[in-house]
């Protein structure tokens, strides 16, 4: 995949249902035909934003003719006033104006999260346009009554739209979405900008009023589909009790257990939920993976170890290296990043995002600047080959160079990393262009330098 590739938005349609514009996208050309139906909040252009959620779909699309809407009133569909946010009924009419505008006969429906109802709701009313049904981490009825102990009761979901009222704007519910990420300053901020962008204030509240009403336990016996219900054992919002509870009630239902505690599918071990998914749809699953894959580079290396381990002596010098890659370590854990190797003296890691990996640089530096340890960092996004636990190719070499130029006590990163890492918050101070040794052409280098969430987004609360 190139950068291009992985960083591309899909062309933003609109299907007419009614007198309202439903936002769509098309990703892939496969033989399949297979519509996303997503959980609150969406939005199909800012979903590519977030590297995790943008494999996801590139995965998906990889074997289908992937297509993922925002339902209306969210995202990039037309908005309505809050009092009149429709219902499931209105919202399987949209599903079914998107699959008319495409093109398309019948589909496979996958309904993630409070999707799960709707496209439940779907497959039983339209049985000729559904091909296959998957449901993902979701639920028959929002609220818990005593012959459906799974849900939220009234109380706690009227804190749930309390604490939305009050606190909109910031990084709500990862405790129970996204507990994985709460250290993730890369998710922290795209998280909260997804919230602010999908809905307004009073529509998110009126739609989390909505959810109260909803309960298609009575649709389930009806739905005489193939169906695939996957559930994640330690979902904190839909136990999977609720899981269980659908796939004995839909006729021929098979549940697919998971291991995990992330409620967002293309979180956490997203490539067994991707399997799963596959292995119904085509009724086999991908060999392994491709060794090429787009990852970005983090090379840090101390500044003038040599003279150092001179003057330390032996002794105080493998101190020294024990604290530096103790605190590298606790970093790259912190931010998600995965280590290759270590000179001793120097690291190279890989992360799946390079905000992250900036980030990570950044804080590795300031880490060791209090202990009195200087070092330098340089990191680059390119395709790599990997290797068991290795990585080679032309953006390894890239990555170690651009390193050896940085300065003491800065991260300086390419421009295919700043172009990349556009809307993270990030600042990058222009380093002129410089020839890499035994690398081809001019390259730009930036230094990055400490963003807003240095300044407190990182810090924000995170309620639940």
């Amino acid at each position: 995949m190139s950068v291009s590739d992985a960083s591309r938005s899909p062309t933003t349609r609109y299907a007419r249902s009614g007198d309202a514009g439903i936002a769509y996208q098309v990703v892939g050309n496969g033989p399949l035909d297979v519509m996303m139906v997503p959980g609150f909040p969406s939005h199909v252009e800012l979903a590519w934003e977030y590297p995790r959620l943008a494999h996801f779909y590139r995965q998906l699309a990889s074997i289908c003719r992937l297509i993922v809407m925002d339902k209306r009133g969210i995202g990039l569909s037309d908005r309505v006033p809050p009092a009149e946010l429709p219902g499931l009924e209105q919202r399987a009419d949209d599903v079914r104006a998107v699959l008319d505008d495409v093109g398309v006969t019948r589909a496979a429906l996958i309904g993630a999260s409070d999707g799960g109802p709707l496209a439940a709701l779907f497959a039983a009313t339209y049985p000729d346009r559904t091909d296959r049904l998957v449901l993902i981490n979701t639920y028959a009825r929002r609220l818990r009554t005593d012959d459906y102990p799974w849900g939220p009761s009234a109380e706690e979901w009227a804190a749930f739209q309390d604490d939305l009222r009050q606190h909109w704007g910031q990084p709500l519910f990862m405790d129970v979405l996204a507990p994985g990420q709460l250290q993730d300053a890369e998710f922290i901020e795209w998280w909260a900008r997804l919230l602010r962008q999908s809905v307004s204030l009073g529509s998110a509240a009126a739609y989390l009023a909505m959810n109260t009403g909803v309960d298609v336990r009575s649709v389930l016996s009806a739905i005489h589909v193939p169906t695939l219900v996957i559930h994640r054992s330690g979902d904190r919002i839909n136990p999977i009790g609720g899981g269980q509870f659908m796939a004995a009630r839909i006729p021929g239902a098979r549940l697919v257990e998971l291991p995990g505690e992330e409620h967002h599918p293309w979180l956490g071990d997203a490539a067994a939920v991707l399997g799963e998914i596959e292995e119904f749809l085509t009724g086999q699953r991908s060999g392994p993976p491709s060794d090429r894959v787009l990852a970005t580079l983090l090379f840090t290396d101390i500044v003038t170890s040599t003279e150092t381990a001179a003057r330390l002596g032996d002794r105080d010098w493998n101190a020294l290296l024990e604290t530096h890659r103790d605190v590298v370590r606790s970093e790259l854990k912190r931010f998600g990043g995965r280590e290759v190797g270590t000179t001793g003296d120097g690291f190279l890691a890989t992360f799946d995002g390079p905000a992250r990996a900036v980030r990570c640089g950044l804080a590795i530096v300031d880490r060791l600047a209090g202990l009195g340890i200087q070092i330098r960092a340089g990191v680059h996004t390119s395709e790599v080959v990997v290797s068991g636990n290795d990585v080679a190719g032309l953006g390894v070499h890239v990555a170690a160079r651009i390193m050896a130029l940085a300065k003491p006590g800065e991260v300086l990163v390419s421009s295919v990393v700043r172009d990349l890492a556009l809307g993270s918050g990030l600042a990058f101070g222009d380093r002129g262009r410089h020839t890499l040794k035994g690398v081809d052409g001019e390259w730009s280098l930036l230094a990055a330098t400490p963003d807003a969430e240095r300044r407190g987004v990182a810090a924000a609360p995170l309620r639940i």
